[in-house]
């Protein structure tokens, strides 16, 4: 069983705005590279200038998350979060639809950059988490208890998880396209098509330590290492276990990986809470998608994609 955490809830709604300002935050400045650097379309006197203004409200926005709230200013600070929260990410929206940037949407440097702004931020936030608690790492998730155990049960998870994954999806896409009425179709995930279309071993290796090391580390930590027991703490498992796992799935953005990322994630929970180690899951979704990757890799040179 997953030992209790000292997780107020206050701090964490905070964590989670921060993370995904800063996901926004860096896909605004991939944005505006690939405005800079690529043949635009359509140029505007105006796309800078906004684009400055959207990246202050953004960083605004972190500073005001960050800072104490003090009871006699809540009102004002809130005005004030509400007001650089919705035109940073009002102005962000419109510069990354006018710098054109969906014709880079499988690019490696997107992945690469959308993969920074999340999972990495989210490192360096979670780790300012645990300073501001006073907690290390191994007490916060557990990283010393048991460990051998917790990695044999990781290596296992994945290995027998690794065909049941690669079978839901096939099962997804097929119930997808035999379900034309809902105007649904398969498609394959954005690291995916980056992977295909990217010609240079620099890229590859990119994207694959982002998705191989950085991603798994990240996300176990936010979903199974934090939200997790706060949920659980607060009297809901089954929202805890349902929840985190869902909200999981979502995040990936992909239909026909939905129903086996929500499969891993109750698979990656219940080795958590069987060995109250946070090393068993991030292990079994590091290799899951070391594996994953590899074979990508294998089809793509070998099997003509």
């Amino acid at each position: 069983m997953v030992t209790a955490k000292p997780w107020p809830v206050e701090a964490i709604v905070r964590l989670v705005l921060s993370v995904i300002i800063c996901a926004y935050t860096g896909m605004l400045l991939f944005s505006v590279h690939y405005y800079a650097t690529a043949a635009a379309k359509v140029s505007s006197k105006l796309f800078f200038p906004l684009a400055a203004v959207a990246l202050f409200c953004l960083v605004a926005t972190l500073v005001l998350i960050a800072r104490p709230w003090p009871p006699e200013a809540i009102s004002r600070r809130l005005a004030a979060l509400v007001a650089c929260a919705y035109s940073g990410l009002l102005l962000g929206a419109w510069v990354q639809r006018f710098s054109g940037v969906e014709a880079a949407e499988s690019s490696i440097g997107r992945m690469v950059v959308a993969t920074l702004g999340f999972q990495g931020a989210g490192l360096i936030l979670i780790g300012r988490f645990l300073r501001e608690r006073q907690i290390s790492y191994a007490e916060a998730f557990g990283f010393a208890n048991r460990w051998r155990r917790a990695v044999l049960a990781g290596v296992l998870g994945a290995l027998v998880f690794l065909p049941v994954g690669w079978g839901l999806q096939q099962v997804s896409a097929l119930v997808i396209t035999h379900l034309p009425h809902l105007g649904l179709e398969p498609k394959e995930q954005l690291p995916v098509q980056a992977l295909r279309v990217s010609m240079s071993w620099f890229g590859r290796l990119s994207l694959g330590a982002t998705a191989i090391l950085l991603a798994p580390v990240a996300e176990e930590m936010m979903f199974r290492g934090i939200l997790y027991p706060m949920i659980k703490q607060a009297g809901y498992r089954r929202l805890a276990l349902w929840g985190t796992s869902l909200l999981f799935a979502l995040v990936h953005l992909n239909l026909a990986t939905f129903v086996p990322l929500l499969a891993l994630a109750l698979l990656l929970t219940a080795l958590y809470e069987w060995t109250n180690n946070l090393l068993a899951p991030i292990l079994a979704h590091l290799l899951f998608n070391a594996l994953n990757f590899a074979t990508l890799l294998i089809l793509q040179r070998y099997g003509g994609t």
